[in-house]
Formats: C-alpha cells, sequence, structure tokens
C-alpha cells in the first residue's frame, strides 16, 4: 500500500461546554473535551473495570458554532475525523505538545436529558408476566401441521 491514512472515528459524551473562538477573519475554532469508556471484567478479581479516555476535539468555523448551539455537557456524539499533534511552549519555555481530533464529520446521538430519561425509565420499568396484545398476535402460518 502506498497511501497512508488518518482516521478517527469517536462515540462518546462531552466532559464540559464547547468552548468557543473567534478570529478577526470571522472564523471560529469550538474545543471540547470527549470521553469515551472501555468495560472489561478483572480475571482475577472478577470485578468490573472502567476506563475513561479523554479526548480533546477540535471544531473549526459553522460546525463549531452548531455545536456550540446543540451541545452541552453530557450530550453522546459522534465526532469523525483526523489526529493532529501540536507542540507549543509554555511560560518557561518548555515545549509541550498536544494531541487533538480535528473533526471532519458529526452526529448528536442523544442529549444529556434524554440519558437521564432512558436510564431513569429502564430503572422503573417491571417485567410483566401477562403477555400484551402484541405479544399474543402470532403470523398466520398456512400448514398442515399438526403442531
Amino acid at each position: 500500500m502506498s497511501g497512508t491514512l488518518n482516521k478517527v472515528m469517536l462515540i462518546g459524551h462531552l466532559g464540559d461546554e464547547v468552548k468557543m473562538h473567534y478570529f478577526e477573519g470571522g472564523g471560529c475554532v469550538g474545543r471540547f473535551p470527549l470521553a469515551t469508556n472501555e468495560t472489561y471484567t478483572n480475571k482475577q478479581t472478577n470485578e468490573r473495570v472502567t476506563n475513561t479516555e479523554w479526548h480533546n476535539i477540535v471544531v473549526r468555523n459553522k460546525a463549531a458554532e452548531i455545536c456550540e448551539k446543540y451541545l452541552t455537557k453530557g450530550d453522546k456524539v459522534y465526532v469523525e475525523g483526523r489526529i493532529k499533534t501540536r507542540k507549543w511552549q509554555d511560560e518557561t519555555g518548555n515545549d509541550r505538545y498536544s494531541t487533538e481530533i480535528q473533526v471532519t464529520d458529526f452526529t448528536f446521538l442523544s442529549t444529556k436529558k434524554e440519558s437521564e430519561t432512558n436510564a431513569a425509565n429502564a430503572q422503573n420499568k417491571t417485567v410483566s408476566t401477562n403477555p400484551t396484545p402484541q405479544q399474543t398476535q402470532q403470523p398466520e402460518v398456512d400448514d398442515d401441521l399438526p403442531f
């Protein structure tokens, strides 16, 4: 293969509000942290372990304005983009590095309110042994089998 590929796809929850920065030329950039989780069972202790990875997300121009308008902390979002590492110097002159996800596409998956409502509804559901009318309807099958 002669080419290379720099592509990232993440589904996670916003860790903070979208922070906007506007430029003199009319452009803007939005930044926010995105949390992704990995859950597994520790084979030695048999307990569930969750690791959270934080990603620095960068959105530009119109996409940044849309994210600022509609996204809030806790919302679930799908982002697609590429990894970019920036080099900068701190106050003492030391070189620092920051790895970011430069977003090319995104989709809003759920709001924090929707997630809370779904969680509350899932906790309040009761298991019923009486089938609903939809569950009792059987599709009509035209066969001669006695069972």
